[in-house]
């Protein structure tokens, strides 16, 4: 079993999700379950069998994110040095085509979110990324062609959404 880097942010999120689902979600299947039963006849059930199947994906995701947790490596990025981007990172770069500022946190695949800056650490981006610093240049292939950027600060932000 192949353990996945994650922050504690990440770590609780997912148990946090996992909890709910176990004690507060299950509980309503359950009783969605019951009450199709007592309908009647089993066969022609649509509502006995839409619950049905609403539970086998309660299931699979409950499966999913016990899986995530038993192969989490939880990493406390606060304690890293962040003179160089590491794991936990925050990243400011600057584009040289069009000198827009952007902002990326290096954080573990299963937690990672581009929409809201997080990016995960064995992405392309976060792998040109890595053990670079302030002031560093690089050239990163992205989907509009490649574009050069410099590092402007390197630093740990606490991950909070």
């Amino acid at each position: 079993m192949q353990k996945e880097p994650m922050t504690k942010f990440g770590f609780d999120k997912i148990a946090k999700e996992l909890e709910q689902l176990k004690t507060v979600e299950r509980n309503k299947i359950a009783e969605e379950i019951a009450e199709a039963r007592s309908h009647g006849d089993l066969s022609e059930n649509a509502e006995y069998d839409a619950a049905k199947e609403k539970q086998s994906h309660l299931e699979k995701r409950i499966a999913q994110l016990s899986d995530m947790l038993s192969r989490a490596q939880v990493i406390d990025p606060s304690t890293l040095k962040h003179e160089r981007v590491c794991f936990g990172s925050t990243v400011k770069v600057c584009s040289s085509k069009d000198g827009k500022e952007l902002c990326y946190t290096i954080v573990g695949a299963i937690e990672s979110d581009p929409a809201k800056g997080l990016i995960s650490f064995n992405s392309p981006l976060s792998k040109a990324l890595l053990g670079k610093e302030e002031g560093d240049t690089l050239t990163i292939e992205l989907p509009g062609g490649a574009d050069e950027f410099e590092i402007v600060e390197v630093y740990y932000e606490e991950i909070s959404f």
